[in-house]
C-alpha cells in the first residue's frame, strides 16, 4: 500500500505540473494576441471546485469548495414568449445580456480570467473564448464573433495558441535535462566494459544467444550502451547482432518478427550484465540474517557448486526452495561455508551491490553553457526515439501492451528519488506533446490540421463541422483510454 501511495503521488504531482505548463502554453500565447480566457483550471471540476478565483474591478475574489459558476446563458424566448427550439426539438440559449447580472455575480465580468483548482486530480483545461474545445461552449459559438475571440484572430495567430501547450511541454523536458545535465552530468555504462559478459533472457536464448556473450555490433556499427541496444533492436527493427563469445566473433540473426516477440512475452529487458555476487545489505529476519552473512560477503558457491555469478547463483538459488544448503562465501580474504535454509521464494534477502561498482562507468560532466546544447540534443533524441517506438502501437501486440495511468504510475520508483520523478517528469513532458499533436480531433494536433487545411483553402471549416469533429474525436480518446486502462486491469489478474 506504501509503495502504490507514492508511486500515486509522483504520478499526479508530474502531471499536474505537465498539465499546468501545457494549459500555460495556450494561455500565454492568447494573451499575447489579445485573446480572452474564460478560465484556466489545474485538475477537473465537475460542479464543484476546491478553489476558484478571479479578478474583479482590481481586486481578487477567491472562493473555496463553492459550486461553479453556471454558464451564461438563458432559454431563448420567441416573440410570442415560447422557447426556442431547434430541429431535434431541444431547448436553444442565449447568453444573458451583462448589464442584467448582478455586480457580484463573476459572469458580469469576462475580461478577466477565472483561476482555480478541481477536484479530480487528472488533467486541467484553459478555455479560450470562441474557440471549439472539449467544453462544446454551443452558445457563445452560435453568437458572432467577436474582437476578443480566437475565432475572430488570423491563422497565424491562431497556430501558436492552439501549438502553444506542446512548445511549453517540449521547452519543460529541454530545461530539466539542462538542469539534470548541468547538476548531475551523464553517466552511461560502456557495454564492451562487461568483463563477464551479459545475460539473456529466455528469449534472447531460445533466438541463438548464450549467457556470457556481450553485444558488440549491429548491423556493423558498434554498440554503445544498453539503451542503444534496445533501440536498435526492438524500435529499429535491426537484426544482424555481432557477439563476442569466448573470444571470438560470432553473428546472431534475429527474425524478422523479433520485436513482436518481444512484445507477446512482454519482457523487454532482454539482458542482464554479469556481475559478481557481493552483498550490499542484509534484511533482518531474513534466511542471510540467520545465517550470519554480512554485507561485503561475496558469494563463490552453492552446494558444493563453484559459481560466483550473481544471475547463476539467484538461478541455483530458485530452484533450491523450501532447503537447506550450503553456501560458500569469502570475507575479508577468507572462505567459509554456512548452512542457509531457504523459504518458498528461493531467496537470501540481501540486495546486492550494483555492476558498476566493478566495472568502469563513462561520466560526462558539463558546465552551465555545455548543458544547454546537450539538454537540448537529448530532448530531441528523447522524442525522435519516442516517435520510433510509437509505431509498435499499431501492431497486434503492440495494442496488447498499450497501458494506462496504472502503466505510466509504474514507470516511478517504489521510493521517491527526486533524480527519478524529473527524469521521468521530462520524459513524460515529451510524450504529452508527442500525443497531443496527434492529428486527432480535439487534440491541438486536429486543430492544426483545420487551420492548415483553411490557410491552404483560404475557407474556414464551419463551426457545425468543429463541432462534430470535437465529438467524435472525443469519442475516441475515451474509447483509447478507456482500453489503455483496461488493459492495465487485465495485466492485474494474469
Amino acid at each position: 500500500m506504501e509503495t502504490f501511495l507514492i508511486r500515486a503521488l509522483q504520478l499526479i504531482l508530474s502531471l499536474s505540473i505537465l498539465v499546468f505548463i501545457h494549459e500555460l502554453g495556450h494561455f500565454l500565447f492568447a494573451r499575447l494576441f489579445k485573446v480572452r480566457v474564460d478560465k484556466f483550471y489545474l485538475f477537473f471540476n465537475p460542479k464543484k471546485s476546491i478553489v476558484r478565483a478571479k479578478k474583479i474591478n482590481g481586486k481578487w475574489q477567491v472562493k473555496f469548495f463553492a459550486n461553479n459558476v453556471p454558464a451564461n446563458e438563458r432559454p431563448k424566448i420567441d416573440k410570442d414568449g415560447d422557447v426556442v427550439t431547434d430541429a431535434k426539438g431541444r431547448t436553444v440559449f442565449e447568453p444573458i445580456p451583462l448589464d442584467e447580472l448582478p455586480d457580484g455575480d463573476w459572469r458580469k465580468y469576462p475580461e478577466s480570467t477565472e483561476w482555480g483548482i478541481g477536484w479530480v486530480p487528472l488533467g486541467g483545461y484553459c478555455k479560450i473564448a470562441g474557440m471549439v474545445d472539449e467544453s462544446m461552449d454551443t452558445t457563445q459559438m452560435a453568437q458572432e464573433p467577436q474582437p476578443w475571440e480566437y475565432r475572430s484572430r488570423p491563422t497565424w495567430q491562431r497556430l501558436p495558441i492552439i501549438t502553444g501547450g506542446v512548445i511549453f511541454n517540449f521547452i519543460l523536458a529541454v530545461i530539466i535535462f539542462i538542469g539534470m545535465l548541468f547538476v548531475n552530468g551523464k553517466e552511461y555504462f560502456p557495454i564492451q566494459n562487461a568483463k563477464y559478459g551479459l545475460e539473456y533472457t529466455q528469449l534472447m536464448l531460445d533466438n541463438g544467444f548464450h549467457n556470457g556473450d556481450n553485444i558488440i555490433a549491429i548491423n556493423g556499427e558498434t554498440t554503445k550502451d544498453r539503451a542503444d541496444i534496445v533501440e536498435r533492436i526492438l524500435i529499429e527493427g535491426k537484426r544482424d547482432i555481432s557477439v563476442l563469445r569466448g573470444g571470438e566473433t560470432i553473428c546472431v540473426e534475429l527474425p524478422a518478427d523479433f520485436s513482436q516477440q518481444v512484445l507477446a512475452a512482454n519482457d523487454n529487458n532482454l539482458f542482464s550484465v554479469r556481475q559478481p555476487f557481493v552483498v550490499h545489505d542484509v534484511m533482518g529476519g531474513t534466511p542471510a540474517a540467520k545465517a550470519n552473512i554480512l554485507a561485503g560477503d561475496s558469494i563463490i558457491g552453492v552446494n558444493g557448486k563453484s559459481m560466483f555469478i550473481f544471475q547463476e547463483i539467484a538461478k541455483e538459488l530458485n530452484e533450491s526452495k523450501n532447503s537447506v544448503i550450503d553456501l560458500e562465501f569469502v570475507r575479508n580474504g577468507k572462505v567459509f561455508h554456512s548452512d542457509v535454509e531457504l523459504g518458498e521464494d528461493g531467496k537470501l534477502g540481501v540486495s546486492v551491490t550494483p555492476f558498476t561498482a566493478f566495472f568502469p562507468v563513462e561520466h560526462i560532466k558539463y558546465d552551465f553553457f555545455q548543458s544547454i546544447p546537450a539538454g537540448i540534443q537529448f530532448g530531441w533524441e528523447t522524442l525522435t526515439s519516442y516517435v520510433k517506438q510509437f509505431k509498435l502501437v499499431f501492431t497486434k501486440e503492440g495494442a496488447k501492451n498499450l497501458g494506462g495511468f496504472g502503466a505510466i504510475g509504474q514507470l516511478f520508483p517504489k521510493k521517491w528519488d527526486w533524480n527519478t520523478f524529473w527524469f521521468m517528469t521530462a520524459f513524460l513532458s515529451i510524450i504529452l506533446a508527442f500525443m497531443n499533436i496527434l492529428p486527432i480531433p480535439a487534440l491541438d494536433g486536429g486543430h492544426v490540421v483545420f487551420l492548415l487545411y483553411e490557410m491552404i483553402t483560404r475557407r474556414k471549416p464551419s463551426e457545425k463541422f468543429m463541432e462534430y469533429a470535437q465529438t467524435v474525436g472525443i469519442l475516441i480518446l475515451f474509447a483509447l483510454v478507456l482500453y489503455a486502462n483496461a488493459n492495465d486491469i487485465i495485466k492485474l489478474f494474469k
